[in-house]
């Protein structure tokens, strides 16, 4: 039997829910016609209990990839999903808060490079993870072949032979990407290499759903998550997957999410606002921005940490002459600043039910992050809603479906793409 989650409650305001309650099956059956089939992009929705059995060997991989080289860094190298998402995961379970655990490369200009490897310290102090599904992508090959050579270089000053030192080198180097050798380079540059470990970038998982992929998982893991936290966390990802498929509307607060952003865009408000309370969601909300770009498709939705942009987006927010919708997400506040925390969230509460639709999703926390059941429920459930949005907005309009939903993929991308083809990479060349 289905219960609600616990670790996380949603509230809503100013929306009639019962104008969709006639099509709630019919929502539900369009997503659960495609979740977990070949093509559709929608293999995250059992991602999370198909990682669970791989946990011991994961943990195991990196405890000896840690052995191999006997540092405790682990670099990031990757873009977009390969990147947000693994930020995302570290920040709300309460990891690498100090950033000596795990650091982060994405960029492609030298002053970035110059920072990036001053953070650092030496670049024999890091193991690095490199991601992605192809192989490569530009940004990242583009990092991964300059830190290559500088550890080579290094071992190479400290007396090791060439050969010796490209030997060296690959001990720091794990890869995260398609398992299929044909269809990665990066796949067969750890095979040729001997790097470490099988982690992989599953089918039919998008860079932004892929929060329970292997990148994020492994770095978790390495940033000192307990195994029965990561349990935990799966195990409610998964639990919101199966709620998220219900037909009782009581029980699926996904569908509820995406009826509220579709009714919004159905009344002809285009705008809207999610607001993340407090440094928990720092990152979060860089990967939900992601989310909505690639997803939705549009740059109207303002995604935003406060109380920092509290006080210089409120003169928009609450100007009557804008017509908003408004989603806040907060952290129940369990330690010394409750009192003043709670009042913050009640005069938000307010003010937002006030000026238009609203929900508050209540997160539990614990220490300095979420608890991992929160953090495994409210990760899955942005998904869910995101693809919700689309199947809502397409059955109420009476649109029809395309053979895969737009809101997993991401056709546009290669505008810019395509104009990097034959870009150069020092050293080495984009393939």
């Amino acid at each position: 039997m289905l219960t609600k989650m616990k670790d996380i409650k949603t509230t809503f305001t100013g929306v009639d829910f019962s104008k969709y309650s006639s099509k709630v099956s019919e929502f539900v059956n369009e997503f659960a016609s495609r979740a977990n089939k070949k093509g559709q992009f929608l293999n995250w929705v059992n991602l999370p209990q198909e990682q669970l059995k791989r946990v011991d060997e994961l943990y195991s991989m990196a405890e000896n990839f840690k052995n191999q080289t006997g540092v405790k860094k682990l670099s990031v190298l990757g873009i977009g999903g390969s990147k947000h998402t693994v930020e995302h995961m570290l920040s709300i379970n309460g990891l690498n808060v100090r950033q000596d655990s795990v650091a982060f490369y994405s960029d492609v200009d030298s002053a970035s490079l110059e920072r990036f490897l001053y953070r650092l310290g030496n670049v024999l102090d890091s193991n690095y993870m490199i991601a992605s599904k192809s192989g490569s992508t530009f940004e990242t090959k583009d990092g991964f072949l300059r830190i290559k050579k500088m550890l080579e270089d290094a071992y190479i000053a400290k007396g090791q032979s060439e050969e010796e030192a490209k030997k060296s080198a690959s001990r720091h180097f794990i890869a995260v990407t398609d398992a299929n050798s044909e269809k990665s380079e990066l796949r067969r540059t750890s095979i040729e290499n001997n790097w470490i470990g099988d982690l992989f970038i599953h089918d039919d998982v998008g860079g932004r759903f892929s929060a329970f992929d292997d990148h994020a998982i492994f770095t978790l893991i390495w940033a000192g998550m307990k195994k029965e936290d990561l349990i935990e966390m799966l195990n409610a990802a998964q639990e919101i997957s199966s709620l998220s498929l219900s037909a009782d509307l009581e029980l699926n607060d996904a569908l509820k999410q995406g009826i509220f952003w579709a009714d919004a865009k159905l009344n002809g408000i285009s705008a809207s606002v999610h607001q993340y309370m407090g440094s928990i969601f720092e990152n979060t909300v860089y990967w939900h921005a992601q989310m909505q770009n690639e997803s939705v498709k549009d740059t109207l939705k303002q995604v935003a940490k406060v109380p920092d942009a509290m006080h210089h987006s409120a003169e928009a927010h609450f100007n009557p002459a804008n017509k908003l919708v408004f989603a806040l997400t907060v952290p129940v506040d369990n330690g010394v600043c409750r009192e003043n925390a709670e009042a913050y969230i009640g005069a938000l509460n307010k003010s937002y039910e006030s000026s238009g639709a609203f929900f508050n999703e209540a997160v539990a926390t614990r220490g300095m992050g979420l608890t991992p059941q929160a953090a495994g429920a409210m990760t899955q459930l942005r998904a869910f809603a995101t693809v919700y949005q689309e199947i809502v907005e397409k059955i109420m309009t009476g649109k029809e479906f395309p053979e895969v939903l737009d809101s997993v993929l991401q056709p546009h991308v290669e505008f810019y793409k395509k104009n990097l083809k034959g870009g150069v990479v020092i050293p080495g060349r984009i393939s």
